[in-house]
């Protein structure tokens, strides 16, 4: 399926409304290393729309590995569950943050099958976390 593109100003509205960080790992897009997407969280393949409130902010890793998935196996208990929805979900209920804040734990199945699919708490954001951290620009901060 062809890359959708979107105006500036529904790709700013996008960015602005998610405070400028992936609406899934928190990665601030002015310090990550990859370039940022609008995300269609219902995919188009799954009947998903271009309205506002399936549209997310996402950076390329979470992006990348979430494609076209709408739900994944809770790594706890092997049940099927659907993906944390940035519109519908609230971030805090199924996500925090270990005790050094460098690895996101999920707190509800939601949570754990989207850490586990969309790998968020792969090598190289545990490091960006790090230097975050010691910069004082760690989102969970």
């Amino acid at each position: 399926m062809p890359r959708r593109k979107f105006a500036l100003s529904k790709r700013l509205f996008i960015a602005a409304r998610a405070d400028f960080l992936c609406e899934y790992c928190h990665t601030p897009e002015d310090f990550s290393p990859d370039l940022f997407n609008i995300e269609h969280v219902i995919p188009l393949l799954h009947d998903g729309t271009d309205e506002d409130g399936n549209l997310a902010y996402a950076c390329g890793g979470c992006n990348g590995n979430k494609h076209g998935h709408v739900a994944w196996d809770d790594p706890q208990t092997g049940v099927h569950t659907s993906l944390f929805h940035p519109r519908n979900d609230n971030w805090q209920e199924h996500f925090s943050w270990n005790e050094d804040l460098t690895l996101l734990l999920g707190s509800t199945p939601k949570g754990r099958a989207t850490i586990d699919l969309l790998e968020m708490n792969r090598l190289g954001l545990v490091n960006l976390r790090k230097a975050l951290l010691a910069y004082g620009a760690h989102p969970g901060k």
